[in-house]
């Protein structure tokens, strides 16, 4: 887990993302503070998700993590070590280039819609290619493409 500021309308808002062991976004959320209850709040909605209880939390530092993981999560082993969340932290470099682009997200609902959708679509379509050869990686990016077609009903012209 790892949380970037957003600012908007003058006002400093967080956003927490949750990310597993291969980089693929679990989930995101968009809050006004980064206090126990809003870390409460982000493995609650996690958790929900996921439908399972992970083995091991990977977290920064904030201390606010540690005390809502003994409350929520007494049984799972919680890593806090610098630079150890470093493929949560690098998760937020689409986020950042994207509010570049849309020079800033205007509201915390609005970021929230549109980075929850478009997390969904990134691991869609975010193939590990350097793992793959050039036709796996072909066959991958075909499927990825027919998933999309099935989910937005759209239907070839010819």
């Amino acid at each position: 887990m790892g949380e970037v500021v957003l600012t908007m309308n003058g006002k400093h808002h967080y956003l927490g993302r949750a990310v597993d062991q291969d980089g693929y976004t679990l989930d995101i959320l968009v809050q006004s503070r980064r206090d126990r209850n809003a870390a409460k709040r982000c493995f609650r909605k996690l958790l929900k998700r996921l439908h399972y209880v992970p083995r091991v939390i990977v977290t920064d530092k904030l201390k606010s993590y540690g005390a809502a993981k003994c409350e929520m999560l007494p049984g799972v082993e919680h890593r806090q070590h610098k630079g150890i969340d470093n493929r949560a932290e690098l998760s937020h470099q689409p986020t950042r280039q994207k509010e570049r682009q849309m020079r800033g997200f205007k509201s915390p609902k609005q970021a929230q819609r549109f980075l929850s959708a478009r997390s969904h679509l990134r691991n869609l379509f975010r193939i590990r290619h350097r793992q793959t050869t050039a036709a796996d990686y072909r066959v991958v990016r075909g499927q990825a493409f027919e998933t999309w077609k099935e989910a937005t009903c759209a239907h070839s012209a010819a």
